[in-house]
């Protein structure tokens, strides 16, 4: 394990600011509760007087503190990961429906804004634009691999419309549907 060198007001700066891009590098264990957390953990904030940190999670769990349930520091990836990861899964089975972010909200158990607003905080995309490039790739695949019309592999896919089709299309690949099957062949 490779040591982080930071001082206590550095490590103390990042739970403050809820900085993920140190999840894992240390864990932040709270003397008053015993529970220890991530950096980003959105949990109230403790007194810094009451905060003691740890590299590891033996370490920390050696010392008698127990994991937050709230951002499961002991789990691979944050509960946050796991819902983006599930949405993406979601996105993929059912490309072919038409779907609307409430649907997909629905699914997952939480609010569209919500959804929306962690999707592109952990992606840089909005589920609207992820669907759009498996449509897109789907797509892709059909044109390189089917005698199918640009029509047919329009609906085939999802789209609604052949407009929005050419439009996401020539947006993600950089040229039509048509250009696209002349350069595979």
């Amino acid at each position: 394990m490779a040591t982080i060198n930071l001082s206590f007001e550095e490590m103390w700066e990042k739970i403050i600011a809820c900085d993920s891009s140190y999840d894992g590098l240390f864990f932040t264990a709270v003397k008053t509760t015993k529970i220890y957390c991530r950096p980003s953990c959105k949990a109230r904030k403790p007194k810094q007087v009451n905060v003691k940190f740890y590299l590891t999670i033996p370490e920390v769990e050696a010392a008698g503190f127990r994991a937050c349930k709230r951002c499961q520091p002991e789990r691979d990836q944050s509960p946050q990961m796991g819902l983006i990861t599930s949405v993406m899964a979601f996105l993929v089975e059912h490309h072919k429906q038409k779907l609307v972010l409430q649907d997909i909200a629905t699914h997952v158990g939480v609010s569209p804004f919500y959804l929306e607003r962690l999707f592109k905080q952990t992606t840089s995309e909005t589920p609207r634009t992820y669907l759009e490039k498996i449509r897109v790739d789907k797509a892709a695949h059909l044109l390189a691999n089917s005698d199918l019309t640009n029509l047919e592999i329009c609906y085939e896919v999802g789209f609604q419309s052949p407009s929005n089709f050419y439009k996401a299309f020539r947006r993600v690949k950089e040229c039509s549907p048509s250009e696209y099957r002349e350069r595979c062949t």
